[in-house]
């Protein structure tokens, strides 16, 4: 008998992947629904920017042409989750943007609140992470923004 694992025929690493974003859906669909975030909740988003389905604004490409990191924890407004992905509207430099980001882009998925994380391979793209900038949308504000909307600041620093 020999050490070797056969080659498995069933795609086990695929399936896995895409319970662990269904978690992440999962999260963030309760995010939507609430209103807003409970406790010190708040979540490091990485994911690749250039992948089929990721809508951003081109400066932001441009600033990150391949991979990019927001945080969800003080100022996003319309968050919507579907079943393939969300958008979330963030602030960067003052200006809003709106992100749609589908979850087979999504990288990384950090709660710092409660030492979680999962780390993924994006589907189609390259695996490994280049180092990054990281992302400039907005630190928690010093007064209220007044623009009808459910406003929560965002921290952007990433920790490793």
């Amino acid at each position: 008998m020999t050490d070797e694992t056969p080659e498995s025929l069933i795609p086990y690493d695929e399936i896995v992947q895409e319970a662990l974003r269904d978690v992440v859906g999962r999260v963030l669909s309760e995010v939507e629904r609430s209103g807003g975030l409970p406790g010190g909740h708040h979540f490091y988003i990485t994911f690749k920017t250039r992948m089929p389905g990721v809508s951003i604004p081109k400066h932001l490409t441009d600033r990150f042409p391949d991979e990019m990191t927001i945080v969800i924890q003080h100022r996003f407004w319309d968050l919507k989750v579907s079943d393939d992905g969300f958008s979330v509207g963030l602030s960067f430099g003052g200006v809003p943007s709106t992100l749609n980001v589908p979850f087979s882009a999504v990288t990384d998925f950090v709660d710092p609140a409660v030492d979680f994380s999962l780390k993924f391979h994006a589907e189609g793209a390259p695996q490994g992470h280049e180092d990054h900038e990281a992302a400039e949308n907005d630190v928690p504000a010093t007064e209220p923004v007044e623009d009808g909307s459910n406003v929560v600041s965002v921290d952007f620093t990433k920790k490793k």
